[in-house]
């Protein structure tokens, strides 16, 4: 079973970047899709982006496309989301999540079975 840590959020200024990491151990990354999901206070968790086992299909959230970039390395056995022109509604604990399949076309949280323990990532305007 695959364990995941996230790691890179913070306080950015709106405009900002920052850049998610996503540490698998446990087991390759090369098995599973992957995503980044996220939750903004008082609401449900949502899509962000996903990615598949090989990382040649990604899919994104419309309010994140052009701005969000996610890739994976397989070697280093990580997940990344490369953030940029941060704007303060991007405010959300982020997550990172796997499952075990080549890819992942659905959007809901139920399609992934593996999650890491989240990362802030707060925007200021």
């Amino acid at each position: 079973q695959v364990q995941l840590v996230e790691s890179g959020g913070g306080l950015v200024q709106a405009g900002g970047s920052l850049r998610l990491s996503c540490a698998a151990s446990g087991r390759t990354v090369s098995s599973y899709a992957m995503g980044w999901f996220r939750q903004p206070p008082g609401k449900e968790r949502e899509f962000v982006a996903s990615i598949s086992w090989g990382g040649t299909t990604t899919r994104y959230a419309d309010s994140v496309r052009d701005r969000f970039i996610i890739s994976k390395d397989n070697a280093k056995n990580a997940l990344y989301l490369q953030m940029n022109s941060l704007k303060p509604e991007d405010t959300a604990v982020y997550y990172c999540a796997a499952d075990p399949r080549p890819v992942v076309t659905g959007t809901s949280p139920r399609e992934f079975n593996h999650w890491g323990q989240g990362t802030q990532v707060t925007v200021s305007s």
